[in-house]
């Protein structure tokens, strides 16, 4: 092999190794592509999600109140005193109580809601659902506005429409006994709409087979609903039922622009009762243990639910 041919051969190695390695740099950027365009989110997720969250647990060890710099290390302290609280616990019981009136109203009746406007034919019933849907856009400062408005006891227009039957005039928020359900009725009237699209949306997916073969066996209504609608309305059920009560345990917004927490702190929610904690008494500390022990409780009771939920879920085919 004469110099020439050497010359050739050794190019051609060297070209042959730049093309390869052009290569896997090419397959190398092409793996990290997805996770390169993810890297914005996760930067956004990182800055104001995860480090909060992961601070919230470091000061909830601590004895902070934000008004000094020094964070003394108390361990368990504030857990200990929060579940020790005669408070905790009432405040526990009306987010229980809030959660489970809003989840089922909203539910119940955004399920009939959706039997009765699942036509596609009328342009009468799709006016209707944009209306009863449109309260979900609306924010809850505002609702909040608006229904205390219509709850005062004295010029209210919820108390002009029951005096038209002889009824007394009520304050619907200073009762203890009617403001709970007062603040209830203000989330399911803003929510109703959202399950109501997601239920018609479930039933327009159920094969029209399953209602023909029903109707040539002669089955009733209330036997097509309960043996075939509901049951493969099962999966969007489930998942209203979840975000729901995520949503619910976390009421604030209402609370503190119609209440206060009142009266007879019988809507002291746990989240209005963080606030409270850690913006108006100072106890920065006690407030970050109580949120982790919000988080704990919801993220065990919806792992409940999924998987207590799946096991009566259906799905079609």
């Amino acid at each position: 092999m004469n110099m020439k041919e050497q010359s050739m051969g050794a190019a051609s190695v060297r070209t042959s190794a730049s093309v390869h390695k052009r290569f896997l740099s090419y397959g190398a950027l092409e793996k990290w592509k997805d996770f390169l365009f993810a890297l914005p989110a996760l930067g956004f997720l990182g800055v104001f999600l995860f480090y909060p969250l992961i601070y919230s647990v470091y000061i909830s060890f601590t004895n902070w109140n934000m008004t000094r710099p020094v964070k003394k290390f108390v361990g368990l302290d504030n857990y200990s005193k929060i579940l020790a609280s005669e408070d905790f616990y009432q405040s526990l019981k009306v987010t229980f109580m809030y959660t489970v009136m809003d989840v089922v109203l909203t539910l119940v009746i955004g399920l009939l809601l959706a039997l009765l406007l699942n036509v596609t034919s009328s342009r009468l019933f799709g006016f209707m659902r944009g209306v009863i849907f449109m309260p979900y856009y609306i924010s809850m400062v505002v609702a909040a506005m608006v229904f205390t408005w219509i709850y005062n006891g004295q010029y209210g227009l919820l108390n002009r429409i029951t005096a038209l039957f002889g009824m007394d005039p009520v304050e619907w928020l200073i009762n203890p006994q009617t403001v709970l359900p007062a603040l209830a009725a203000v989330s399911v009237w803003k929510g109703v709409g959202f399950a109501m699209i997601l239920f018609i949306a479930g039933m327009r997916g159920i094969p029209a087979e399953y209602y023909e073969a029903a109707a040539i066996d002669g089955a009733s209504r209330t036997s097509v609903f309960r043996y075939i609608t509901l049951p493969l309305l099962s999966p969007m059920t489930l998942f209203l039922v979840i975000t729901s009560f995520i949503s619910s345990m976390q009421a604030f917004q209402s609370i503190d622009v119609m209440t206060n927490g009142g009266p007879l702190q019988k809507t002291n929610a746990i989240v209005y009762w963080i606030y409270t904690m850690a913006f108006a008494e100072f106890k920065t500390g006690r407030a970050s243990a109580l949120v982790m022990i919000l988080f704990v409780i919801i993220l065990l009771l919806t792992l409940l639910q999924w998987l207590v939920g799946r096991k009566k879920v259906h799905y079609e085919g």
